[in-house]
């Protein structure tokens, strides 16, 4: 087994602030802050129809083998949601939606995604499937506005806890700011009900090819409300070790699929 860390097509914003109050409340921040980009994001219903249908029903069938979802029950159908997969190819995206998007909840996933990933045409398909752009050098305060407006109306985002892509199997050090954006954008909200879910995405190849079989393991949901006492950043440390632990945990469960029973997903 080998580790390699790719660019990832989707990053978490790490605050790199040493005095932690900058991104404490990204929700307030002044509107005169200057920013990278403008970020924006949509869903458009005919274009997610499409793609749904194609990738549920003809790309993930033909390429994959067995595709094998376990504890899709912990999904809410409603209510603000980070999902936190680890991340081990490029596929993982589509796989993530096929999983716990429109077919199985009803939702549509929005994912942060890296600037380059938002260029040229393929960037046009990406806006208007629920991506927005995040610069991960310089993460701006409108990513950060985006991403609560996104949770403050109920939405599914999607974050990769490890930052990048991995290869060895292994769940990497998590960068911080998933556990600050959730805990700041709760505490401002009281009553909001953040949930955090890990997903673990495990490939019988390292490298995924024709006829590759993937296993998918929905975790527990995370109540964020539960670590909104005390001061955010001690929060945030026990947060971030608390989803390292179930991303693990789902990993270790990943390891011995052989041996569990799985709700296999039609392939059909």
């Amino acid at each position: 087994m080998y580790s390699t860390q790719q660019p990832a097509a989707t990053v978490m914003i790490e605050f790199n602030s040493s005095s932690d109050t900058s991104c404490d409340n990204p929700a307030t921040t002044p509107a005169n802050a200057k920013v990278a980009h403008i970020t924006t994001s949509r869903i458009s219903p005919w274009l997610s129809h499409v793609a749904y249908f194609l990738g549920g029903h003809f790309l993930l069938p033909l390429f994959f083998g067995d595709i094998r979802v376990t504890g899709q029950e912990n999904l809410p159908n409603t209510g603000p949601i980070i999902l936190a997969p680890t991340h081990r190819a490029r596929w993982d995206p589509l796989l993530l939606a096929y999983a716990t998007g429109r077919c199985a909840t009803g939702r549509d996933l929005r994912f942060m995604v890296t600037i380059t990933e938002c260029q040229g045409l393929q960037g046009w398909f990406v806006r208007r499937l629920g991506g927005f752009s995040v610069d991960p050098q310089q993460p701006s305060i409108t990513t950060l506005r985006h991403s609560v407006e996104l949770l403050e109306h109920g939405e599914t985002l999607v974050i990769y806890p490890e930052g990048g892509i991995f290869r060895d199997g292994k769940v990497h050090p998590l960068k911080p700011g998933i556990a600050r954006l959730a805990l700041s954008t709760e505490f401002s909200h009281p009553g909001l009900g953040i949930k955090i879910i890990p997903v673990s995405i495990n490939y019988s190849q390292q490298l995924p090819a024709w006829g590759t079989d993937v296993s998918i393991h929905i975790g527990h949901p995370i109540e964020v409300a539960d670590y909104t006492r005390g001061a955010l950043k001690h929060n945030a440390k026990r947060l971030t070790t608390d989803l390292t632990m179930a991303l693990q945990k789902l990993s270790h469960h990943e390891s011995k699929v052989s041996c569990r029973a799985f709700a296999e997903m039609p392939n059909s």
